[in-house]
């Protein structure tokens, strides 16, 4: 949306605000200039992003009635026009970014006085609902974009529908909230999926002998592939297949392409006759959405991660900060963890009951990550970003990396709350930061503090 203004001369008085854009025409050269700069920009999104049809609006009444047009985000161009026109424009119900012109022009009204009359009515305290200093961008659209990438990564974690065998939880006593706190913040569809109905699909399941045939194929060909070791029991591996088959099942029936597992260090073995891990590994692989231990403290995270980065999230447990370094490790972990390509992994037994199939991932040396802690009261997240040094084998979970920690280390050991964090290639801090504040909640930014 342009907003502008077509001022009158007048003599022997001021008749014009800051800014380049005071008649129609050069309003009209500057939407289509705004439409040509936002399909290139779209060009270089790595995430769905469809544009409305800039329009152009002089007078509050107008904005008015196309602020209740349907859309995720109210982007506006302030190039002129006054305080009543910005206020009909956003709403506090929606994403609303306002991009300024300075440099090379022609200049914007709203690059003067945003802050002070729009964001802070003329006062010291700030008063707009709906927007803030952190929704305003001078004339670089990779700001833009990546605020925008943050904004979809936000919007498809709220709301989000995830089956859950053997119901909803939270890891510790701090976790028991969890569920509760996940349906109120994120709007989270938790739907319960008991163990005795998991039991009979994979008793059907293990009766269909075109169901096991093929899913025997399907392990035989998996452990063929390049980068795998297999050091377990291959029955293991083509069980973890079945149960593959039987997550997707129900991820159909729900219309859903998450699911979490309760107990699976537990229950699930005796029933599936392997462990979930490497099920849980093939299935985000495939970009799905799949995490252990149904942990709703730290869920919401990997899901953000997952839509901010376009990749695979991986659910691990922290240890000790030291020295600037500490190791995570699972029993599952992605193996495309860059979206693309497969790295190497052995596929071993689960560490603490030595059964069933799990993957000890070989990540990228020298990779970025980002990597974010929830609280046990969903108020405040901390993040960092990292450097994958190596993957060692400890006598803990099979998937473990040291990690380069890029910030404070101290701090992080000072200000760690819950318990499992998540991780992702690359470097999303500051999407995660903009749509943590978004969701409400604070950000502690510890590759912000030198370490």
């Amino acid at each position: 949306m342009l907003t502008y203004e077509t001022p009158q001369r007048r003599e022997a008085t001021s008749w014009r605000n800051w800014g380049g854009i005071h008649t129609d025409e050069a309003a009209q050269q500057e939407q289509a200039r705004i439409s040509r700069e936002l399909q290139r920009m779209a060009a270089r999104a790595e995430f769905p992003l469809h544009l409305l049809p800039v329009q152009a609006v002089k007078t509050a009444e107008a904005a008015a009635q196309v602020a209740r047009a349907d859309s995720d985000v109210m982007l506006i161009y302030g190039a002129g026009g006054w305080l009543n026109i910005l206020e009909a424009l956003v709403r506090p119900d929606r994403f609303n970014l306002m991009f300024l012109r300075h440099d090379p022009g022609p200049a914007y009204l709203w690059y003067e006085i945003v802050h002070s009359r729009f964001l802070r009515k003329t006062v010291d305290e700030f008063g707009q609902p709906g927007m803030d200093v952190h929704d305003l961008v001078v004339d670089r659209y990779d700001e833009l974009l990546w605020r925008l990438r943050a904004l979809y990564g936000l919007r498809n974690t709220y709301r989000k529908k995830v089956v859950c065998i053997g119901g909803p939880g939270g890891w510790g006593e701090g976790g028991r909230q969890a569920p509760r706190l996940a349906r109120e913040v994120w709007k989270l569809e938790l739907i319960d999926c008991s163990y005795p109905d998991l039991e009979a699909r994979l008793k059907s399941s293990f009766r269909d002998a075109a169901r096991m045939s093929a899913c025997e194929r399907a392990a035989r060909t998996y452990l063929s592939g390049a980068g795998v070791k297999l050091e377990t029991d291959p029955a293991f591996v083509s069980r973890a297949f079945v149960l593959k088959e039987v997550f997707l099942d129900l991820m159909a029936e729900h219309e859903t392409d998450a699911l979490t597992v309760h107990h699976c260090m537990g229950p699930i073995m005796g029933i599936a006759q392997t462990t979930a891990c490497l099920t849980l590994t093939l299935l985000n692989d495939e970009g799905y959405l799949l995490f252990c231990e149904s942990d709703f403290v730290v869920i919401p995270a990997g899901i953000l991660l997952h839509y901010l980065s376009g990749k695979p999230a991986f659910l691990h447990n922290p240890t000790t900060p030291h020295d600037g370094l500490l190791t995570l490790a699972h029993c599952t972990a992605p193996r495309r963890m860059d979206g693309k390509r497969l790295e190497p992994a052995r596929i071993l037994t689960h560490f603490e009951s030595d059964y069933g199939a799990a993957p000890k991932v070989e990540m990228k040396r020298g990779q970025t990550t980002t990597h974010l802690g929830p609280d046990f009261n969903a108020r405040r997240w901390l993040g960092f970003r990292g450097t994958i040094l190596a993957n060692p084998f400890f006598e803990i979970c099979r998937t473990q990396i040291d990690v380069r920690i890029q910030g404070d280390w101290r701090k992080l050991l000072e200000e760690m709350r819950g318990f499992h964090w998540m991780l992702c290639y690359g470097d999303f801090l500051r999407e995660s930061g903009y749509a943590l504040r978004k969701a409400g909640l604070q950000f502690l930014d510890l590759s912000a503090s030198s370490a």
